[in-house]
Order: C-alpha cells, then sequence, then structure tokens
C-alpha cells in the first residue's frame, strides 16, 4: 500500500477585527422579505432548503407512464428553488436530497421508499429505466403527490426545525466549522462576536470583495470546505485493475469500531473517514475480486466483519456475536491530518494463500493451516456511503 499524499494542518492568520458583531448581525438579521416575494412570483414546484446543509436535490415528474428525473438542483442553507415549472402534473411526483460533500460525517439524504435511478456524479436528465445500469445508481426518492397545476412546495427540513432564516444562520455556521474554523460552541451556541471575526478572517484570506453578498460568501465557504474535506481523513484508493472491497478499523472512545464496506472499481477513491486523524494508528481492509477467486492483504489484526454492510463495536469474540473475522492492515498516521492509501497489485497475495496474523506489536503469528478459516471475506453488498436522513 502506498501512502499516497499526506496533509498537515495549515494556521489561519489572525485578522483584526472591526465591529464584527455588528457585521454578523447584519448577515443573520436578513428578513425573509425578498425570499417570500420570490415564492410568490414562482410558478411550478418548488423546493426549499430548512437545513443548516448545502443540498443537492433530485425530482422525478410523471410523464405518461414514464418518470421523468433531473438532478442536480443545489440549495443553500433556507433557500428556495423552482425544480419543476408549471404546469404541473397532479399525481405522485418524487423528490430526493443529499448533502453536499463539503460537510463532514458523510453525506446524508432526504428520501423515501421509491427507487429510482441517478446519476451521482454529474447533472442529469433521463427517463427512469427499468434498472439501473451504467452510470446510474439506485436511490430512494420520497413520494409528494401533487393536486395543483400551478404552484406547490416541499421543504426539506431536519430534526430540530429551523425557519428559512435561521436555516441560513446555523448553515453559515456549518460552513466555517467545515472549513476549519473553531467557534467554539457553548451552552448557548457559538458567540456571534466569534462566528463574525470566522467571518472576517475567511474574507480576509479569500480575498473576496467588499461588496460580496451572503449567497457569493456561502459558495465561497462550501469550496473552502469542500477543499478542506479533501485534506483532511482517511482515503481508500483503488490502483488495481480489477475490484476492490475495503473496511476500516480504528479506536472509537475506549474500544473499538469496525465499519464497511465500501466497493471500489478500478481507478475509484473513497473517503472513508471524513474528520481530522488524531489516532496514531488506523487499520484497513481489502479483497481483491479475481476470475479466479478473491486475493487479500498480506497480514493484519482481527477485526470483527459481516457479509453485508456492517458497522461493529468491539474486536473480540466475533464468533460468538454472529460475525466473522478478518485482517485489517495497520495503517501509522504519524501526526497528520489526512492521508491518502493507495492499493497497488502487489499488496495483495495470490489466489488461495491466506494472510498472516500479526499481534499488537506487529510480530507475525503462524500462518493457519489449510482446514483454519482464511480471514478474508467477500462481502455480498454493495452499499453506499450516504446516511439516511427520512424527512
Amino acid at each position: 500500500m502506498a501512502l499516497a499524499r499526506s496533509f498537515n494542518k495549515v494556521g489561519l492568520a489572525a485578522v483584526l477585527i472591526c465591529a464584527a458583531s455588528a457585521a454578523f448581525a447584519a448577515f443573520a438579521g436578513r428578513a425573509d422579505a425578498q425570499q417570500q416575494q420570490q415564492q410568490r412570483q414562482a410558478s411550478g414546484w418548488q423546493v426549499c432548503n430548512e437545513t443548516s446543509f448545502v443540498l443537492e436535490a433530485a425530482t422525478g415528474r410523471p410523464e405518461g407512464r414514464a418518470i421523468q428525473v433531473q438532478g442536480w438542483t443545489r440549495l443553500r442553507p433556507g433557500e428556495c428553488r423552482l425544480a419543476v415549472g408549471a404546469p404541473l402534473a397532479r399525481g405522485t411526483h418524487y423528490l430526493y436530497a443529499r448533502t453536499s460533500t463539503a460537510h463532514r460525517g458523510g453525506r446524508r439524504q432526504w428520501g423515501g421508499d421509491a427507487v429510482i435511478c441517478v446519476d451521482p456524479t454529474d447533472q442529469f436528465q433521463i427517463e427512469n429505466p427499468p434498472r439501473c445500469t451504467d452510470a446510474y445508481e439506485e436511490r430512494r426518492f420520497r413520494r409528494v403527490q401533487i393536486n395543483k397545476r400551478d404552484s406547490w412546495r416541499t421543504s426539506f427540513s431536519e430534526a430540530a426545525p429551523y425557519t428559512l432564516t435561521r436555516a441560513r444562520q446555523m448553515g453559515l455556521q456549518r460552513l466555517l466549522n467545515d472549513a476549519g474554523y473553531d467557534l467554539r460552541e457553548g451552552r448557548r451556541g457559538a458567540d456571534p462576536r466569534r462566528i463574525a471575526q470566522a467571518i472576517a478572517q475567511f474574507r480576509a484570506s479569500a480575498r473576496l470583495a467588499p461588496n460580496t453578498n451572503e449567497e457569493q460568501l456561502v459558495d465561497a465557504l462550501e469550496v473552502a470546505a469542500r477543499r478542506r474535506a479533501g485534506q483532511v481523513g482517511l482515503t481508500l484508493c483503488n490502483r488495481t485493475r480489477e475490484r476492490v472491497w475495503t473496511a476500516v478499523g480504528r479506536r472509537r472512545g475506549e474500544g473499538w469500531e469496525s465499519r464497511g464496506w465500501w466497493p471500489l472499481n478500478a481507478g475509484g477513491c473513497v473517503r472513508t473517514i471524513d474528520e481530522v486523524l488524531i489516532q496514531d494508528r488506523y487499520y484497513v481492509y481489502a479483497s481483491m475480486e479475481t476470475q479466479e477467486g478473491p486475493r487479500f492483504l498480506q497480514s493484519g489484526e482481527p477485526f470483527c466483519t459481516s457479509p453485508a454492510r456492517f458497522a461493529i463495536l468491539g474486536r473480540t469474540r466475533c464468533d460468538e456475536r454472529y460475525y466473522q473475522t478478518a485482517l485489517f492492515a495497520p495503517i501509522r498516521v504519524r501526526d497528520r491530518e489526512g492521508l491518502v492509501v493507495e492499493f497497488e497489485e502487489r499488496d495483495f497475495l495470490e489466489v488461495g494463500v491466506a494472510p498472516r496474523q500479526v499481534d499488537a506489536s506487529g510480530d507475525l503469528e503462524a500462518a493457519p493451516n489449510a482446514d483454519a478459516p482464511r480471514r478474508g471475506l467477500v462481502p455480498q453488498d454493495a452499499p453506499t456511503q450516504d446516511r439516511s436522513d427520512q424527512q
């Protein structure tokens, strides 16, 4: 495995803040009048973002016996946009949203139970096929019953309900945190003065014009947060010509956790941990699919796994808990905030060769005999990284 790149923490330059509280108050106090006027003028199906996340929405509308699917409509926190113009077809429509990759904590989803195909990587407009093939993937959409032909509105929300104004405020704070600004929230939330200082610091570091409006500020923060997201955490890349199944293990609090699966096609990458790496050592699992059979990494330490998607606490007594055991290779972090681990052909054993177990000190134990179970596993299901929030 090659540690392709590492990223180190970059300090933020201190900036003199003048009238910081007033600046943030002006931002936070933006009236809803303009938004409400836009809503009254809109004709068609509006989707509104009442969350603190930047969202990407996809819609499905009936057209005869087919469903026309379109994405992605980007929604800033507190923003409403027209997704489908009037006249609207009465009947069942479909709606799905996911968070921007700028946000930490995995991609959240807003959906339902209707399985519809999307292009996860680019803008698209398709007639929903019977099966998702090629570049399309299944997502579960929420059903929306529309009974007016001129206008309809559907909102995305969080567990804690926000107004559009409050969603803008909380969205700004979330993006500042995701971009690396420490707001040090207390029991009553973040100090408005610290938020204003962080905004001023970002404006200066990003060299934004003095007349930059709040939409442009949010857009610039999202770009900065997405850039930072690519510089922290643990990213796994497949540099082989075959499909590779991956999982990760790490210490969580006083215990251990293993999590998977992330399937990687040739040349693919996935960020399995999207926060600053604070531990000295993490663990990765990979098995390569070949026509002759699976190939495993050469050695590792035991963690619990499951044939389907899993998140398992603890790494002992796997069999007693109806899990399986697989060997995860240790990766040393060495005070880096982010790592990219690349799996190459040479990292994998030949077909039929079992990996060797190492103890916590890194010493190899005896190789298992031919009758012993292999410490490797080929998963059955292909999961996504998305986390589901049904709203």
